[in-house]
């Protein structure tokens, strides 16, 4: 099932929602790809999606300047550790350094540009990596905690099925946007945050303590980003059509501000 745009997007152009794509192999080529889901996920939220493969640092600015929002994708790869100074561990895991070296460094920039800026799973621990923070390479293996993981031979309907709750802080911007303290999430995750960058507000928490969603509130623009994926038939959600349309409308008032005063990257 298609998503439909909302029925209040007035704008005669969509904003443009910057996806970073993630480099694989397939069939033995060096490709890149994002995932229809999100692809689905942007045009649920009034948005037209623009997939970047990767950006040299000389194009960032080039980036910046067209971009009215940035959906940062989850994806099968991990941030590689030697950002937040740690080693490897045994296993790796998979790892997407071209991603990396790009989307890092833009990161700090849009947030200073007031670019609108949705995290998902990765994107998260791209955000908390970029800002300062670090992670936790296996949180199963962590005293304390739950296995976040699902298993990879699971039919997708059951993969991406609620498997836990997250408590929203009261008060936070998510709290705001969801009109609830409690939501039922999925669960894909094997790596999480271990020390929050210092910029960041912790916006939900699993049971046993994962953090599951942070915000930038010193940013200039909407910034949230969550642990779980929301993406996944959103349209079939309340709580993520109300993350996606926050999104959208940030997006939409970020193009609007930006023609008015001819803001460019």
């Amino acid at each position: 099932m298609r998503s439909t745009l909302p029925r209040d997007t007035t704008e005669t152009t969509r904003p443009l929602i910057l996806l970073p794509a993630c480099r694989k192999s397939i069939d033995g080529t060096t490709s890149f790809s994002v995932g229809e889901k999100y692809i689905d996920a942007v045009r649920l939220a009034g948005g037209q999606p623009l997939l970047v493969p990767y950006a040299t640092d000389d194009e960032l600015d080039a980036l910046l300047g067209l971009a009215d929002g940035v959906l940062l994708t989850g994806s099968p790869s991990n941030v590689h550790p030697a950002h937040y100074g740690k080693s490897l561990q045994d296993p790796p895991g998979a790892l997407d350094t071209v991603r990396d070296d790009w989307v890092l460094p833009f990161i700090p920039r849009l947030l200073d540009k007031g670019i609108p800026l949705f995290a998902i799973c990765r994107g998260l621990q791209e955000l908390n990596v970029a800002l300062g923070g670090s992670l936790h390479h296996a949180v199963h293996t962590l005293p304390g905690k739950n296995d976040h993981r699902t298993r990879d031979d699971l039919p997708e309907h059951t993969k991406y099925g609620p498997a836990h709750v997250v408590d929203i802080v009261p008060g936070a911007l998510l709290e705001q946007l969801l009109d609830a303290t409690q939501i039922e999430v999925n669960s894909l995750h094997g790596q999480a945050i271990d020390r929050l960058a210092p910029s960041l507000a912790v916006e939900a928490n699993a049971p046993d303590g994962v953090i599951e969603a942070v915000s930038c509130p010193g940013a200039r623009g909407f910034s949230l980003a969550v642990q779980w994926h929301p993406e996944w038939r959103a349209h079939d959600n309340p709580h993520s059509r109300k993350l996606f349309d926050a999104f959208g409308q940030a997006c939409r008032d970020y193009q609007r501000t930006k023609t008015q005063t001819g803001i460019n990257g």
